[in-house]
């Protein structure tokens, strides 16, 4: 009986001890399942950082290298170095360094496929070097048309003929036929602008600003367009507020009751008095009044204005975009109006037009260059509306080289680091890199390089033209051909 009952524990203990041998092996395959996965994720880890795992977003660069700005001090020294030791000198400028690799073939010639349609007008005077950074910024911000009427060297055969290879511009002469029709205008029969009729100068360019804008509202109407902007060529649009800095994405947000978005201006604010590609080179803007508290904006504006008339150097009341619709007319060179109704108008509290006033010293002399008045304050007044512009005209006719280069240094740089630092801190100065960026990058690519080509090109194929723009033999065409570029970039 003692060797019965003495048999029933064992009996009863044999389930308990595969309960515990069940959850012992539980509990092991549950460390196992999480130790595994981080073990592995940490060998990744230790193995990409130390440089023995190639990351898969590498592989997408043509170049092989990763994201703009990861490039060395040394990196770019040495490809420096190589690129001067092989002998080899870009013709358009285009630097061999590693660069970001999304411009590249990308097609600029995109049009009905993005909504909202966004054209921008302006007219222009500039050469290659100014516009083509321009016109490509505002394509990849959204923009697909521009209308450019083009005076001066944009007229010029070796410019004209690029700007008009490049899908979605078109470009207008002024010619004959042109003031023939603008001369018809309504515009002249309207007091709204005839305060600046036959005066010259600043006065003239903003009449003949508004005739071509008059004239691209039609232009846009019958392209298909949604929104028109002017803009002149040394304005870019900063679409600050939007996740994918896309000016297509800040004006599709608009309500649909809205007419007009009204963009404050930010004035750039020089650092150096070698400027010579503000696009690329500046990076410090003073912000509009329209996008500071009160007090800031008083209790700071004589360090702001630094002995000048007024807080910007130029003008202070924006640029606007217009929903394209009947009777839409221009309101002056910075705004639109209707016809037939008051226009429902929004100003943006983040996005801008960044003006780039005055950034080169070369500035002051091309202006003088273009306005035949006399250098008293008495006539400058009947040529210029603003007061920076009327004192910059007197200066660059009557002083020196070297003092002309000093009256720029105290009026235009921003040389006191202090009160740069101070403004910067206050809010007054921001820095603004986004534009820059872009700039570089599409430079770096080869886009604005590739254009001028493909335009040369294209002439030199055409029969029509070959006898006037080539002269060159089969046997010698590609060294002709590259000579004729840089002839070409010269002249830009």
């Amino acid at each position: 009986m003692a060797g019965l009952y003495s048999s029933k524990p064992t009996v009863s203990s044999s389930p308990s001890s595969s309960s515990s041998t069940s959850s012992s092996s539980y509990s092991r395959l549950f460390l196992l399942v999480t130790l595994l996965p981080l073990s592995l994720a940490c060998l990744a880890f230790v193995l990409q950082w130390r440089g023995g795992l190639d990351d898969p977003v590498t592989r997408w660069s043509i170049d092989h290298h990763e994201f703009p700005g990861m490039v060395t001090t040394q990196e770019k020294r040495s490809l420096r170095r190589s690129v001067s030791d092989s002998g080899c000198v870009d013709l358009l400028g285009q630097s061999r360094a590693p660069s970001f690799p999304y411009f590249r073939n990308w097609k600029f010639d995109y049009d009905s496929d993005l909504k909202p349609r966004i054209c921008i007008t302006t007219s222009t005077s500039a050469g290659l070097e100014q516009t083509l950074p321009w016109i490509y910024f505002h394509k990849v911000i959204g923009v697909s048309t521009f209308y450019l009427f083009v005076e001066g060297k944009a007229a010029s055969p070796n410019v004209s003929r690029v700007l008009e290879t490049i899908p979605g511009v078109k470009v207008i002469h002024r010619t004959k036929e042109l003031e023939e029709k603008q001369a018809k205008s309504r515009i002249w029969n309207e007091t709204w602008l005839s305060s600046f009729f036959y005066k010259p100068c600043n006065y003239e360019l903003f009449v003949k600003q508004s005739l071509n804008m008059e004239m691209a509202i039609t232009m846009a109407q019958d392209a298909g367009m949604e929104w028109i902007i002017h803009l002149d060529t040394d304005e870019l649009i900063h679409p600050s507020g939007t996740h994918e800095y896309s000016l297509r994405k800040l004006l599709g947000n608009i309500s649909a009751d809205v007419d007009i978005v009204i963009f404050p201006n930010y004035e750039s604010s020089v650092e150096r008095d070698d400027i010579r590609e503000p696009f690329s080179e500046v990076s410090m803007f003073k912000k509009n009044y329209d996008h500071l508290l009160r007090d800031v904006y008083f209790g700071n504006y004589k360090d702001a204005t630094r002995g000048n008339p007024n807080y910007f150097l130029t003008y202070g009341n924006g640029k606007a975009a217009a929903r394209v619709q009947d009777h839409l007319r221009p309101n002056g060179a910075h705004r639109w109006h209707n016809y037939r109704k008051s226009p429902n108008e929004v100003k943006l509290e983040e996005a801008a037009v960044l003006h780039y006033t005055y950034p080169r010293f070369s500035d002051l002399t091309s202006r003088r260059d273009r306005c035949g008045c006399k250098p008293t304050k008495v006539d400058v007044k009947r040529c210029f509306m603003l007061e920076f512009d009327r004192a910059a005209f007197i200066i660059a006719s009557t002083a020196s080289s070297e003092e002309m280069l000093q009256w720029y240094r105290e009026h235009v740089v921003w040389t006191d680091e202090k009160l740069k630092l101070k403004l910067l801190r206050k809010g007054i100065l921001t820095r603004i890199y986004a534009p820059m960026v872009i700039i570089q990058e599409l430079r770096e690519a080869g886009v604005f390089s590739s254009v001028v080509i493909a335009a040369h090109m294209s002439l030199s194929n055409n029969p029509s033209t070959a006898d006037s723009t080539s002269g060159i033999t089969r046997e010698s065409s590609e060294a002709t051909g590259r000579r004729r570029v840089l002839e070409f970039h010269l002249d830009f």
